[in-house]
């Protein structure tokens, strides 16, 4: 990954914070018809594992030891260049992307057991359905459902060899132009760009706090 350091993230505070909060990956590997890509929601366990699960005839379910990248997508967006201030002087300014991702690097383990399965199904249910009024547990279905649906899936088991995180979040420009990009997201008020001001505001609190 290209990485310039004004956009390096190594702190792992940060790093675990965002793939908490995206946990929706992509995983990709070198398979038997070259490099291949998968989607599958993963967890984060201390900070030595990724742990999910995959249908039995996704190609990760048959890729034990396979080494792989994990790649999580934070908040992203376009930024204009009429929101610096500086355009508006110089004219010297061109439109970027802001953005954040975290690239884990690792090996994968496939995983059969049913009763580490479950585990890992029954944690990712009630972190994912707690803000429901009522939420589902695995309990709730049949017990010959639920041992049917773990007889077609595996889990997997990704050993975390290295992580690293891209925040470009507008740190490149002076305070003036980062506080027109918040006034610019805050207008526009698009899908992610709530989020994006978020993710920029918390840089610039870390920026000050150092």
């Amino acid at each position: 990954m290209y990485l310039p350091k004004s956009f390096h993230e190594t702190r792992s505070d940060v790093l675990h914070a965002l793939i908490g909060d995206y946990p929706f990956a992509t995983v990709i590997m070198h398979g038997a018809d070259g490099l291949a890509a998968n989607h599958v929601p993963l967890e984060l366990v201390g900070d030595t594992a990724l742990h999910g699960h995959v249908a039995r005839g996704n190609e990760l379910a048959k890729a034990d030891g396979a080494q792989v990248l994990v790649i999580f997508h934070g908040a992203d967006g376009y930024i204009s260049p009429n929101w610096y201030p500086s355009k508006h002087v110089t004219g010297r300014e061109v439109p970027t992307w802001n953005y954040a991702v975290v690239h884990v690097h690792g090996r994968l383990r496939v995983v059969e057991d049913k009763a580490w399965l479950r585990e890992l199904l029954e944690r990712l249910t009630n972190r994912h359905e707690a803000t429901q009024s009522k939420p589902w547990h695995v309990d709730d279905a049949p017990e010959d459902h639920i041992e049917k649906m773990l007889g077609m899936i595996v889990g997997i088991d990704i050993a975390v060899e290295r992580i690293e995180g891209k925040f470009k979040l507008s740190q490149n420009h002076p305070d003036a132009n980062r506080a027109g990009v918040l006034h610019g997201l805050a207008g526009r008020a698009g899908r992610r760009d709530s989020e994006l001001a978020t993710l920029m505001q918390q840089a610039e609190e870390r920026r000050h706090d150092r």
